[in-house]
């Protein structure tokens, strides 16, 4: 399945100059991504796990000289390669803290190693560093679940993609069977998420929602859920899990600002910060700040008291929330399905400005600020055709925006001002 990181890759390989470490929650694809980028474009592939291969690891420990390194690489793996034509590909690279220091030194040979790495937790390992991270020797990219266009190109649906698109551009309607069928995928995105494995189930089951094994999503939680406690100490790792096992309740309420005290009555910031720090480093969920000011640069006006989270996947959501899928998908829950849609729409605009913005006045909320070629743009997001707001209305009269955006099942649009964005079209809103 196509991955549109695969171009920054490529990029990577033209613009070569120093290794690639890529970053996410475990089941984004890392490990797949890399490989398939390694034998598609290099002559040459070493693939070492380092997690599984300890003999190799633990010549890291002992040696950060890249020649070093490699030569033993070689005796060990009983192979020979060319550093010119050859790519190295370190996984699960967050097991040992001395392979992520010897990137310098790749970085700093003469030699033209080409490495490329990943891991699971690689966020919390760069965030709690004891020694020195190689800072301006690595460059870091991130991968997230994915995204609706994504999983339109995993569906082959090349033509709507650029149906929506161009809509996106010309305000103008999709015929209303285009937009009908939109609406069907979308809604079958929100219950299977972006979880590569999950689609290419649903793929593999002849696009049959009702035969696709949701426990996948049951066994993805679970793994975070170890991880929690593999890779933390155990009082926190108890605190990382009450606060993941807590946001479904949190989205839910009617004010859903995040409280320590939804985990737990008898949290603190104190007691429960460096756990949420975590969880947000791993990529497992994502944080959406209140600014006070409407105004650029947006993070100049956070208040750090105040804020929302979102899990990393709309998928996961549903499935921690224990919601049965036939409930979105025939909507008889349409409270929770704002949930979800809320969710959706936040892992759209995180995997693509790596932030996230709400606003506060008067006694209204705006869901999302955007910075949008410049202007700072009100989005506003509903879960159905019915798109009566006076949080948007009043904004607008407030504050005068070049123009508003409200994202619902309605079809495209331009009226008063607002720019009405289908939910199937959040992907076309970006930088």
């Amino acid at each position: 399945m196509y991955r549109k990181i695969e171009e920054d890759l490529k990029q990577w390989k033209e613009d070569f100059k120093m290794p690639l470490m890529l970053v996410g929650a475990r089941q984004t694809g890392k490990t797949y991504v890399l490989e398939k980028f390694c034998k598609a474009n290099f002559e040459n592939y070493i693939y070492i796990n380092l997690e599984k291969e300890q003999d190799i690891s633990e010549i890291f420990t002992q040696t950060l000289d890249p020649d070093t390194i490699m030569e033993q690489v070689q005796i060990l793996k009983k192979i020979d390669f060319n550093v010119e034509n050859t790519i190295i590909f370190l996984d699960e690279i967050q097991v040992n803290e001395n392979a992520i220091t010897s990137l310098k030194y790749f970085c700093e040979s003469e030699k033209p190693y080409k490495i490329v790495c990943a891991g699971s937790l690689l966020g919390v390992k760069i965030n709690r560093f004891s020694s020195s991270f190689p800072v301006g020797k690595v460059i870091i990219k991130y991968l997230f679940p994915m995204d609706f266009e994504e999983y339109l190109m995993a569906l082959g649906e090349m033509m709507l993609i650029e149906e929506i698109k161009k809509h996106f551009e010309s305000n103008e309607p999709l015929l209303t069977p285009v937009h009908e069928k939109a609406l069907d995928l979308y809604r079958k995105y929100l219950v299977l998420g972006g979880m590569p494995t999950m689609i290419l189930n649903y793929i593999e089951n002849g696009y049959q929602i009702s035969k696709v094994n949701f426990e996948i999503q049951e066994y993805i939680i679970a793994t975070y859920l170890a991880d929690m406690n593999k890779y933390t100490l155990n009082t926190e790792g108890i605190k990382n899990s009450k606060i993941y096992n807590a946001i479904p309740k949190e989205l839910a309420r009617e004010n859903n600002v995040f409280k320590y005290s939804i985990v737990d009555k008898d949290a603190r910031k104190i007691r429960y910060e460096s756990s949420l720090d975590w969880l947000l480093a791993s990529n497992m969920i994502l944080k959406c700040d209140l600014v006070e000011k409407n105004e650029s640069p947006l993070k100049a006006f956070v208040n750090s008291d105040k804020f929302k989270i979102y899990l990393s996947d709309s998928g996961l959501l549903r499935a921690l929330s224990n919601l049965d899928y036939q409930e979105i998908l025939l909507q008889k829950n349409e409270m929770y399905k704002g949930v979800l849609t809320e969710n959706y729409v936040a892992c759209e605009f995180y995997s693509k400005f790596r932030e996230l913005y709400y606003y506060t006045f008067d006694k209204y909320e705006i869901d999302f600020l955007l910075k949008l070629e410049g202007d700072i743009i009100p989005v506003e997001v509903k879960s159905s055709r019915r798109t009566t707001s006076k949080s948007l209305n009043e904004y607008v009269k407030k504050y005068h925006p070049k123009y508003s955006i409200r994202i619902s099942e309605k079809n495209f649009g331009l009226e008063n001002n607002i720019k009405s964005v289908p939910l199937y079209a959040v992907f076309c809103i970006t930088k």
